[in-house]
């Protein structure tokens, strides 16, 4: 089942802010629960590998089963494990089009592409999960450039574009793969690759 509670527990469970909450997030520094920072204490190596796996997994809005498949597909192909986890949790349609800038979040990129407001080489996809290839076109549809938040970031000029994509008002293309180095968010890819390595 998928995860209705609040936000920002998991977030300052996390002790980042997974959502793009920015200023709206309080308390980041502070663990959830009736105990706060005394409930924190050094964790052993399992421990910090399940939390950076909870972390990731959060981040891109996945539950365990779907997690654990694109860490399955990873461990089995040739090369860096860990950049081929990032690569495919990348290449989902919903974190593409919060990339490209088109929606503020994830959740709500995901919620875009499933209300079939994108188009994928000019054919519609409702499928959140859909793994973009180098060359493909994403676009808006015209009903899904009018809604608010949408509309609202196509007005924002400081969208920070990985090199990856590129944008031009409500068209987006995938340039190539995406590498480890365009990943701004603090990963640790080898640590859950430990984790499912176990």
């Amino acid at each position: 089942m998928r995860y209705t509670g609040p936000k920002d527990r998991l977030s300052r469970r996390e002790g980042f802010d997974l959502f793009g909450k920015g200023a709206k997030l309080t308390r980041l520094s502070v663990p959830p629960g009736v105990h706060g920072p005394r409930g924190s204490r050094n964790k052993s190596q399992y421990g910090r590998q399940l939390r950076e796996k909870q972390k990731v997994k959060r981040l891109y809005g996945l539950m365990e089963r779907q997690f654990r498949k694109y860490a399955d597909i990873a461990l089995k192909t040739k090369g860096n494990t860990g950049e081929k986890l990032i690569a495919l949790l990348e290449r989902r349609l919903d974190n593409v089009v919060f990339r490209l800038g088109f929606a503020p979040t994830r959740p709500s990129a995901r919620q875009v592409v499933a209300h079939r407001h994108v188009l994928v080489n000019s054919k519609k996809v409702n499928i959140p999960s859909y793994q973009v290839r180098s060359g493909d076109i994403i676009s808006l549809t015209p009903k899904g450039s009018e809604i608010p938040a949408v509309k609202k970031m196509l007005t924002n000029k400081d969208v920070n574009m990985p090199t990856w994509l590129k944008r031009k008002a409500i068209i987006g293309q995938v340039v190539r793969d995406p590498k480890r180095e365009d990943i701004v968010e603090p990963i640790s890819e080898q640590d859950i690759v430990e984790f499912y390595s176990r």
